[in-house]
């Protein structure tokens, strides 16, 4: 039995979350530029999205690019930005063939015009698709997530569109930048380090944190299975005991 078929298709994740670690290392390792590796990190990103809309997940979100990777090297910095415009405009038609929706979050103005606008030809295309919505996490941080958040729900209390005795965690959620998308029930990291780095601080509170010591451009479609097969043997208990959950 293939690990695919080892998966229970009721308790699959309705969001998945993934950090996409270790494109560097993974190039240093055969005495390339860190850019080879985020070329090669592209056909994981395929993998992955193919094998996530194939199992019938409602949404798959990528940290593609955080705020604080715009302190890397110009030319690395320049090389990334190069490649999303490439990838974007090639992987269309994939997105296309599987029905699969293209969103993004984070401070896009901050991005290169071209990106910007092959982001927003790209989501628009794909905009109609009824299947995985996947999103890119790009220019993006949870701190300047939650800041922007807090921004406007500041404004509404001052325009005396919202009264702060109202002010609760809905209100709060509505306002992030993945308002309307259910929080993640499972976040994967892969190349080995176990730490959160600015990613979906809010919308984390109640995932499943799977680490493994895959670097990203080799996780393949029984990695991304063996991560919810490993979901699918968790209790989730919401801060309730395993006896309540089974009742």
């Amino acid at each position: 039995m293939s690990l695919k078929d080892e998966l229970i298709q009721d308790r699959l994740p309705a969001h998945v979350a993934i950090i996409m670690d270790g494109n560097g290392r993974w190039a240093k390792k055969r005495g390339n530029s860190r850019v080879f590796g985020h070329k090669h990190g592209v056909t994981a990103v395929r993998e992955v999205t193919e094998a996530a809309a194939e199992l019938g997940v409602g949404y798959l979100t990528l940290y593609a690019f955080s705020t604080e990777n715009w302190s890397r090297p110009k030319t690395e910095v320049d090389a990334l930005m190069s490649l999303l415009v490439s990838t974007i405009s090639s992987e269309t038609a994939t997105l296309m063939k599987n029905n699969v929706k293209l969103n993004a979050i984070g401070c896009k103005e901050s991005l290169p015009k071209g990106v910007q606008s092959k982001l927003e030809t790209c989501i628009e295309k794909t905009s109609t698709n009824t299947g995985l919505t996947l999103t890119l996490a790009l220019s993006y941080s949870s701190r300047w997530e939650i800041i922007e958040a807090v921004k406007k729900v500041v404004q509404d209390v001052k325009d005396n569109q919202l009264d702060v005795s109202k002010i609760d965690a809905d209100v709060i959620s509505g306002k992030m930048a993945t308002a309307g998308i259910p929080d993640p029930e499972l976040m994967i990291r892969t190349s080995g380090e176990h730490r959160i780095s600015n990613f979906l601080l809010w919308q984390l509170a109640y995932s499943e944190l799977y680490f493994c010591d895959i670097l990203w451009p080799d996780f393949r479609r029984d990695d991304f299975y063996r991560a919810l097969l490993d979901f699918q043997g968790r209790e989730r208990r919401f801060g309730k005991t395993g006896d309540q959950i089974k009742k």
